[in-house]
């Protein structure tokens, strides 16, 4: 089975102060009436960034039912991790309500940006959330000191599980700086407290990768299933596919990749998968060109 391409779905028209372009990182949370809100992060004027969502129709995703006028959750104070901005990565149910996990960037002088990850408890509806602490729920440690961002957080076995990106160093090509990232896996008691493990589970293939991004992971047909953004020096970003017995060894696998288009909106790009099961398929919400500058759209798989 191969992913079935449904198009552009939204981007911002640019009449918003918080929203003058892009949808950045699209996350996804069913509904109890049957819609499906989607968080991303739109930029201003100056290019930091808000959280904010759309509603889409349940039986026809591509139609937007409405938007969010003010964001969900505001940049971070002056001088925080999140001051420049923050991004959704995901929204979880939990018995103590909505819990969103986001990663922060604050812009720095050699290096474009740092990226940490937070935690907000959102109202009933996931129409606004608060912060839970004025400092990163995932913050640099001596094994991982640049960026710890984009998780993918999955409730099992009483506990939690999450794959993150994580940075192991910035180098510089051709006179451009990026960095060089890896994903990680940690488990957790309450979602809270979070301990990783002490190696990456998933790095790049040298020479020409050099960085893995925004995993996904969802578990069926007795396995787990990631879908993480590649990029490489020949490549700007590709949308991979990898499985694993356990959620820790993973084999990379192209049967569920889904690739750019010949043209278009993500004809450049295509990255930042979002995967839910729904009505009997898979959905996944993803970014185009300009990794949001062009929107998110979606795709369709098979039965789920």
């Amino acid at each position: 089975m191969r992913w079935e391409k449904k198009g552009l779905i939204y981007a911002p028209a640019g009449d918003r102060w918080w929203a003058k372009g892009y949808a950045h990182l699209p996350t996804a949370l069913p509904r109890p009436d049957g819609s499906i809100r989607v968080y991303f992060a739109a930029l201003d004027d100056d290019k930091f960034g808000r959280i904010g969502y759309v509603d889409l129709d349940g039986d026809d995703p591509a139609r937007v039912l409405a938007e969010s006028a003010e964001p969900v959750l505001d940049l971070g104070e002056l001088g925080s991790f999140e001051d420049s901005g923050v991004v959704p990565s995901a929204v979880v149910e939990t018995p103590e309500g909505l819990r969103l996990y986001y990663h922060g960037f604050q812009r720095t002088e050699r290096i474009p940006y740092m990226i940490f990850t937070g935690l907000a408890d959102g109202d009933a509806g996931g129409g606004t959330f608060a912060r839970r602490s004025r400092v990163p729920l995932l913050d640099r440690t001596p094994d991982e000191p640049f960026l710890r961002g984009a998780p993918c957080v999955l409730a099992e076995g009483g506990g939690y599980r999450m794959w993150y990106v994580s940075c192991t160093h910035w180098s510089e090509t051709g006179g451009k700086l990026h960095y060089n990232n890896v994903i990680r896996h940690a488990t957790s008691p309450d979602g809270l407290r979070w301990a990783a493990d002490p190696v990456p589970c998933l790095e790049p293939l040298q020479p020409d990768e050099y960085s893995v991004g925004r995993p996904w992971v969802v578990r069926f047909g007795g396995e787990y299933h990631m879908w993480y953004s590649s990029r490489s020096h020949s490549q700007l970003y590709a949308i991979s596919h990898a499985r694993s017995a356990d959620g820790l060894t993973w084999t990379r696998d192209p049967d569920y990749g889904i690739e750019r288009s010949p043209a278009g909106w993500d004809g450049e790009i295509i990255c930042y998968a979002n995967v839910i099961p729904w009505k009997g398929r898979w959905l996944m919400f993803y970014n185009g060109n300009g990794h949001g500058r062009s929107g998110f759209g979606h795709a369709v798989l098979g039965a789920a």
